[in-house]
């Protein structure tokens, strides 16, 4: 039986959107992050151990909290950083995943390969 196990976490960061019309001056947003995994339970009781889980977690998002998101990546649209997020993610948990990013409140990008 394939179960799902999620995590919230939070950054901070700054951004600006080359070419854009409000968007294109430095401005931060905090980013709820959720993170997703899907798999079959092991002998252990659990699919993963969440303490396992937050600790990969904290690892990937620490390269984008309280930093110039523009450092990261040409165009840091929401699009671009949860594809970004994704990518690291997925290289180290080897789960189906589904990851959100909320920019703010009521914005959001989600990417998923459950």
């Amino acid at each position: 039986m394939k179960m799902r196990l999620g995590v919230i976490d939070h950054i901070d960061s700054a951004h600006y959107l080359p070419g854009h019309e409000t968007c294109g001056i430095v401005h931060g947003h905090t980013y709820r992050t959720e993170i997703v995994i899907e798999g079959e339970k092991k002998e252990t009781g659990m699919v993963m151990d969440f303490y396992e889980i937050k600790k990969v977690i904290k690892e990937v998002l620490k390269e984008y909290d309280h930093v110039l998101l523009n450092d990261i990546l040409e165009f840091p649209s929401v699009e671009n950083l949860c594809e970004h997020v994704h990518a690291k993610m997925s290289s180290r948990l080897a789960f189906p995943m589904s990851v959100k990013m909320w920019e703010g409140e009521g914005k959001w990008c989600e990417i998923s390969t459950l």
